[in-house]
């Protein structure tokens, strides 16, 4: 949706007066993100500058009590992982970013890439020379840097070891170490495993 210049002016002249990019969405009908790029540059006027640090750190406070509202429900759901547990998230985790024709998960999420080859490990005994490691990078990207942020991630080192896709243009708004992909060496019944269990636990959560 097109922006007219009214609008945006409003929502600078707000921005000014110390409104919080949650109100401006709200108050003119945009985007949190449309709101911030707007404002990006936008200085809050001295006269509206005491409150609005009164009222983020108010906020920051509140955020900060949910968050540990938050860790505390999350040991009450799972007070502890063991094996199964491990086992559904690796299939959730397949069911979402993983291909239906081979074993193969991709992401630019190091924590997610993390998880996942961890409970490889950690379910199915994979090891590492088992595994194989695949990046997909924009051509501004340091390749060195790139590798030696995956193979952190991934647990061994990748030098030598890793295909790399080098993409035209530049990483503009895209993830600073480009995307990982993990396949698994003959896992034909590694992937029909993943299949079954995330069709077990789809018939259990609907049974429940």
């Amino acid at each position: 949706m097109r922006i007219t210049l009214e609008k945006k002016e409003k929502i600078i002249e707000n921005r000014k007066k110390g409104l919080s990019i949650p109100q401006l969405s709200e108050a003119f009908g945009v985007s949190k993100s449309t709101a911030s790029r707007l404002v990006k540059n936008i200085e809050i006027l001295p006269e509206y500058r005491q409150q609005w640090l009164q009222r983020r750190n108010a906020s920051q406070i509140i955020s900060e009590r949910a968050t540990k509202e938050a860790e505390k429900l999350s040991f009450e759901v799972i007070p502890s992982v063991n094996r199964q547990i491990i086992g559904a998230v690796l299939a959730s985790l397949y069911w979402a970013e993983g291909t239906k024709k081979d074993f193969s998960f991709c992401n630019g999420d190091p924590e997610m890439v993390r998880v996942f080859i961890t409970s490889l490990k950690k379910v199915f005994f994979v090891k590492n020379e088992d595994i194989k490691v695949s990046i997909r990078i924009y051509e501004d990207l340091n390749l060195n840097e790139c590798i030696e942020h995956w193979s952190k991630v991934v647990g061994f080192s990748l030098a030598g070891k890793v295909s790399i896709n080098v993409l035209k243009g530049k990483k503009t708004g895209k993830l600073k170490y480009g995307m990982c992909r993990i396949r698994v060496k003959k896992a034909g019944l590694l992937l029909k495993t993943i299949f079954a269990i995330n069709k077990r636990v789809h018939n259990l959560i609907i049974s429940s």
